[in-house]
């Protein structure tokens, strides 16, 4: 029965692998011919995007600044909240009060994109209009609205990250003479700094996959953004956008697209990774 279930669990890690192992394969196969017709530095610096022109052109560094600004303003805005929720949800929260809040980070957790879409469309895009004078679809909105999305993916990996803590760090800041928010900030929340990093990449790799609530609040304009007030186009809406229509050449840049969002992806994850093993040195 244990050799079964061990040949079963280890085949259940080979069918990951070889799932993740096809996506690679499809991507580059389909993406990197695109690059080497376009030209790596065409198509990664060209700050026009124009696929229906004769001749037509493929540069996606308009989508590129606007992936990162967008997930940088999202970081910004949701990373010290969602930390701040946990910490007091793990420390400071009394017992009747979380179980009433934790079913509401939960159901965050569980709540379609296209809603937050909806939401970001009808309450913040007019609610900026009226504020900046702005047509109110920015770059700023759709930071606002990953801002918010991302916060139950941080605020549950932090609280969960804080609860793991053992509670002699606590007791011990505490017979040092420490107060409680001095021994909460001090004590228990460094020795938390690898779950509360691996919450912030997991909410960065939110934001920068995130696609059909930002199509709805970012304006989509395939331009290099020149104030957080004007319109943008990320990458995963500039995929979405076109691949129904998109064939040729125009439909391979588009996978090369998703090829450079992969690249992303994995650098964030190798630079955890190496953040990571260097933390547990010191």
């Amino acid at each position: 029965m244990e050799r079964g279930m061990s040949w079963l669990f280890a085949l259940c890690a080979c069918m990951s692998i070889v799932a993740v192992a096809l996506i690679c394969v499809f991507l580059f196969a389909n993406g990197i011919p695109a690059i080497k017709e376009i030209g790596a530095v065409q198509f990664l610096f060209g700050t026009d995007w124009s696929p229906k022109n004769q001749p037509a052109s493929y540069g996606i560094l308009p989508m590129i600044i606007g992936s990162l600004c967008v997930t940088a303003g999202a970081v910004v805005i949701g990373l010290p909240i969602g930390l701040l929720t946990a910490i007091y949800l793990s420390r400071f929260c009394p017992e009747k009060l979380h179980k009433a809040l934790e079913p509401l980070v939960q159901l965050m957790a569980g709540i379609p994109s296209i809603i937050y879409g909806f939401f970001g469309l009808v309450v913040m895009v007019p609610l900026a209009r009226n504020l900046h004078g702005c047509t109110g679809v920015s770059m700023l909105t759709a930071a606002v609205l990953l801002g918010i999305m991302i916060l139950p993916t941080i605020i549950n990996l932090s609280e969960s990250a804080l609860n793991a803590v053992p509670n002699s760090y606590y007791e011990g800041a505490l017979a040092l003479g420490s107060t409680h928010e001095h021994a909460t900030f001090f004590a228990v929340l460094p020795a938390a700094k690898s779950g509360i990093l691996a919450a912030a990449v997991l909410g960065i790799g939110r934001a920068i996959g995130e696609t059909m609530a930002i199509i709805m609040v970012a304006g989509n304009q395939a331009r290099i953004p020149t104030s957080i007030l004007r319109g943008v186009r990320t990458m995963t809406a500039n995929i979405v956008l076109e691949m129904g229509y998109a064939t040729g050449l125009h439909r391979q840049a588009l996978i090369a697209t998703g090829v450079v969002l992969f690249i992303f992806i994995l650098i964030i994850n190798i630079s955890f990774a190496i953040i990571k093993k260097r933390g547990e040195k010191i």
